[in-house]
């Protein structure tokens, strides 16, 4: 029984982090690893080849602007299908109004 509610309590506390992590501007390297569900090592990588926005003030600690990181989570957008075979339908109206 106690196992159940120290396991409830834990899932609590991790909800709650998240949260106040969603209303910082600003995250450490810590918060933005979970933020992007990434393993540190992987963000470090990412970090260390200039692939996603971070800052240094002092040279050393990672930051991180949590809306960059929206902005970098939703970069290389793919169509649905259905804006695919919309945007085929407006090129062969337009054409075919070209044509005439």
């Amino acid at each position: 029984m106690d196992s159940v509610i120290l396991k409830k309590l834990e899932s609590i506390e991790k909800m709650l982090t998240e949260q106040n992590t969603l209303k910082k501007e600003v995250i450490s390297f810590n918060e933005a690893a979970i933020y992007l569900e990434l393993s540190h090592s992987h963000l470090y990588k990412l970090t260390a080849a200039g692939s996603i926005p971070h800052y240094k003030p002092n040279g050393k600690k990672v930051y991180f602007k949590r809306l960059e990181l929206d902005s970098w989570l939703l970069r290389n957008r793919t169509d649905s299908k259905e804006e695919i075979d919309q945007a085929i339908t407006d090129f062969q109206l337009k054409q075919g109004r070209n044509q005439l």
